[in-house]
């Protein structure tokens, strides 16, 4: 009680909440990436490209080297279908799995994951969308009133976490309590350009606003040095945690 926690510890946990998303065409790609990062990195995000493009049996390769591994399929089908996909990922050794926020899709799917190690997150507004894009897609909601509406239904639907932008994880952290895993995209460090993300922020802003997780793909994938980058990361993440 009251001990300070080690330098090694601190980044041993910050490095777990960061997450890379593997944003490229062919695992041979992705693959050069994970090669470079070494043991920086022990968390990737395989998106859709990636998986279109053979990601899936690389998540295995991933699994069966130590890492852990996030399928951002960001499901949403009729619940029968939705059940029988979840059911399928469940057995793969996934440690996360996206599905739209949607009742029945969070309760299928939180039916199909049940008794394995997959942990559902729902996804409540792309970190691309705004008020006015919310209002072109025919929803009466702004972004913060939508997020917060998705956050009530997941929590009713019992799965495990939540996908959204720091900038509403705070408000979201004080209406689901600790135990609900938030995952925050749209990640970028000071200075760097938002390209077609809308809602961003910082590492350290994020772990502030209560985010458990940060994912992170092209300030890092892009990088001149992505290992150097996504260690500055974990060293941002490091320090956030010891001031919360």
């Amino acid at each position: 009680m009251g001990a300070a926690v080690s330098s090694p510890q601190k980044m041993a946990a910050a490095r777990e909440k960061l997450i890379v998303a593997l944003d490229f065409a062919t695992p041979r790609e992705a693959e050069a990436l994970v090669t470079g990062l070494g043991d920086t990195v022990s968390f990737y995000k395989i998106g859709l490209e990636l998986a279109y493009g053979g990601g899936l049996p690389f998540a295995q390769d991933l699994i069966r080297d130590g890492k852990q591994v996030f399928l951002d399929l960001k499901l949403h089908d009729i619940p029968a279908t939705v059940s029988r996909a979840c059911a399928q990922v469940a057995g793969s050794g996934a440690r996360f799995l996206t599905v739209h926020a949607f009742p029945q899709t969070m309760t299928a799917a939180k039916l199909a994951a049940a008794g394995s190690s997959l942990r559902i997150l729902g996804v409540t507004v792309l970190t691309s969308c705004d008020d006015r894009d919310l209002a072109d897609a025919g929803y009466a909601y702004g972004v913060r009133d939508l997020v917060s509406r998705r956050a009530s239904q997941a929590c009713e639907a019992g799965i495990d976490g939540l996908i959204l932008s720091a900038e509403e994880a705070s408000i979201i952290r004080a209406s689901v309590g600790s135990k609900m895993i938030l995952v925050t995209p749209g990640i970028r460090q000071e200075g760097s350009t938002a390209a077609d993300q809308k809602r961003t922020t910082t590492p350290a802003a994020a772990i502030a606003a209560g985010a458990d997780y940060l994912v992170v793909g092209r300030p890092v994938t892009q990088a001149k040095n992505p290992r150097e980058t996504a260690a500055a990361i974990v060293t941002e993440i490091a320090c956030a945690l010891g001031t919360r």
